[in-house]
């Protein structure tokens, strides 16, 4: 028996990932979304020429009007530096245009393959995150990342990054125009540079924490509309519409203060103040040069015009940074769902063989939080393959948390589950899962057609094999009463189907999965008896020579077990035979305590089949065992 397989670490990012050939770098927001931009590194090259080019081309133009000013004044007026100023100026901004659009069209290139790269690299981290994440998140919040924020960060690149590139590129050439001119005209465009970069700090610095508040009150908001939206029935059914409006109001006002306070912020925008003094200082400066003869007026006219082309920076910034702080808190919520640990990793060139079916629990302990009362507690069952095992106990007691060990849904916080021999946390994940199969009283479909669901843990199989595993499952006729057939695409969640229907599909998908270990929680709970029993029939002959875990309360059901487990908050108090524990255990009777006899020894007189024919079956159910029933959960 293998007993001795490495078991992974107890803390990774994913239980489940893809392989990838480029991986983004996680260290923080900016970090990510640079590693996104790097990949494209032609677009980047075509956004810095564009905006070299477009600023470069806007500061020659008031240079060639400065000249052209000159030309005009000129005694006699030069007709022919006036024409050529007046060809370069339409050259010019014609080859300005061309690198602009450039600019713009590589922005845009990066920041929609920015948003594409994201959603899918969070979807795929999401998929692979373990169920004690999910358990945690808000369905609402994790759509408002995956679908809002990932957006922020496409709006980060463009138009943010793009006018910030922009911008930056027209502080640079009044540095350099201006002391051509005249070495001392270099000085008030150096202290706009200055002072700009001072303002603009202290502006990030304020609009950052701002930013952040606006994208987690939208979060909140989208998960309140969310939950309502998923239980609209019960909102309706309790008659809580207005309660749900004023809380849902109270939501959105939130997330209105918080943008409120977002434009607070904004609007103590220092550069505006600091654009207009620069241009006081700069006219003042050049007409005292001018004054003193040392420069002449087109060098006026020139200086002030390429004064001007601050204007860009100071009100496209105004606009571009708050989307860059948005994006970039955006960001950050995305990092938190990827960088989230989990306490489950899939093992990959972990153990792999084919399951026999022998399963043990050795002194198990877990919950489902570390301040949270254990839901099972010291828990040791030895399981033969091929066994059929009833678990049972009153709601709560951890029936469904022990199946979910298994499968390694939950790791467990003491002791261990082994299949075979090996320790569950040494298995390969999609190995050992493969080879089990779960049907539970919550069953969800896909919005996708009838044979998508009963083939999704089997996606190469043929509508033969399709029909066949419908057809053991009892689903067959109903599934043809429908138009399409096995084509019929039914709602989210299965809502068009009847809880009867979504079960029995549920159950041929597991028929049709052939697993080496079988786990019924309460699967037949919304099932008419007639077709019960004709479903019993078929799962008695699917579990034979594969370990079937039963979750129930039907004696119907617990009658064919091997091995009945019962479990009271989180502890077995009673392993046997079903005539032995209603002997011995006090807790297993009173689970059937308060049914009259006639029932009771209907029920003790079925028994075990001993072939396949559907008279022993039928026998061995014993329809009246079902008076018995009880909800079951755990």
């Amino acid at each position: 028996m293998q007993t001795s397989t490495a078991i992974p670490p107890r803390s990774a990012t994913s239980e489940f990932s893809v392989e990838r050939e480029w991986h983004s770098d996680r260290r923080s927001p900016a970090r990510w979304v640079f590693s996104h931009i790097w990949r494209y590194k032609i677009y980047i090259l075509g956004i810095l020429i564009g905006s070299l080019g477009n600023a470069g081309g806007g500061a020659l133009m008031p240079v060639l009007v400065g000249r052209a000013f000159n030309a005009v004044v000129a005694q006699p007026p030069d007709i022919g530096s006036l024409g050529l100023m007046a060809v370069l100026i339409v050259v010019s901004q014609i080859v300005r245009a061309i690198l602009q659009l450039g600019r713009n069209f590589s922005s845009e290139i990066i920041g929609q393959r920015i948003e594409r790269d994201a959603r899918d690299e969070l979807y795929t981290s999401l998929i692979g995150k373990s169920m004690s994440f999910h358990d945690r998140q808000s369905i609402g919040d994790i759509m408002a990342r995956a679908t809002n924020d990932v957006r922020e960060v496409n709006l980060l690149m463009n138009p943010g990054v793009n006018l910030v590139v922009g911008s930056a590129a027209f502080l640079i050439f009044p540095i350099i125009i201006g002391p051509r001119i005249h070495p001392q005209l270099i000085l008030v465009p150096l202290f706009y540079v200055v002072a700009y970069v001072i303002a603009v700090a202290y502006y990030l610095r304020r609009l950052a924490p701002a930013t952040e508040r606006v994208r987690r009150a939208f979060g909140r908001m989208n998960a309140t509309l969310a939950e309502s939206i998923e239980g609209i029935e019960t909102v309706k059914g309790a008659a809580q519409e207005e309660r749900e409006i004023v809380r849902f109001r109270g939501m959105v006002d939130a997330w209105r203060a918080a943008a409120v306070g977002q434009g607070d912020v904004e609007s103590l925008y220092l550069p505006s103040l600091i654009f207009g003094m620069t241009m006081a200082l700069g006219l003042l400066h050049s007409l005292l040069l001018y004054h003193a003869g040392a420069i002449n007026v087109g060098d006026v006219v020139a200086y002030n015009g390429v004064l001007m082309f601050l204007q860009f920076p100071t009100f496209a910034t105004q606009f571009a940074y708050p989307q860059v702080s948005s994006g970039l808190a955006s960001a950050r919520r995305i990092l938190e769902l990827m960088n989230a640990e989990t306490l489950l990793d899939e093992n990959k060139g972990g153990y792999a063989g084919q399951i026999r079916g022998d399963v043990e629990f050795d002194h198990v302990t877990f919950s489902y939080g570390k301040d949270e009362r254990p839901a099972l507690q010291d828990v040791t069952i030895s399981v033969k393959a091929g066994q059929t095992v009833a678990i049972v106990g009153q709601t709560g007691s951890g029936k469904s948390t022990l199946t979910k060990m298994i499968n390694r849904i939950y790791d467990v916080d003491a002791g261990c589950v082994r299949v075979d021999g090996v320790d569950v946390r040494a298995w390969d994940l999609d190995a050992l899962r493969r080879q089990i199969s779960t049907i539970e009283q919550d069953v969800f479909l896909f919005s996708r057609t009838i044979a998508e669901n009963i083939k999704f843990g089997c996606p190469d199989a043929t509508q033969a094999e399709i029909e066949q595993a419908a057809k053991a499952a009892q689903a067959h006729d109903f599934i043809l009463s429908f138009k399409d057939g096995y084509n019929t695409i039914v709602g989210e969640r299965g809502v068009t189907l009847s809880g009867g229907q979504r079960q029995r599909i549920a159950i041929a998908r597991a028929f049709l999965a052939d697993p080496r270990i079988l786990i019924l929680d309460d699967s037949t709970s919304a099932i008419d008896s007639a077709t019960e029993d004709l479903i019993q029939q078929a799962m008695f002959r699917v579990a034979r020579g594969r370990t079937t875990f039963l979750i129930t309360h039907r004696l119907s059901q617990i009658r064919w077990a091997d091995l009945i487990v019962v479990l009271k908050q989180g502890r077995v108090v009673a392993c046997g035979s079903h005539e032995e524990l209603m002997r011995t255990s006090t807790d297993y009777r009173a689970i059937f305590a308060g049914d009259d006899e006639r029932p009771r020894k209907s029920a003790m007189r079925a028994r075990r089949p001993t072939s396949d024919s559907p008279h022993e079956v039928r026998g061995a159910l014993d329809i009246e065992g079902r008076e018995w029933g009880m909800g079951s959960g755990g």
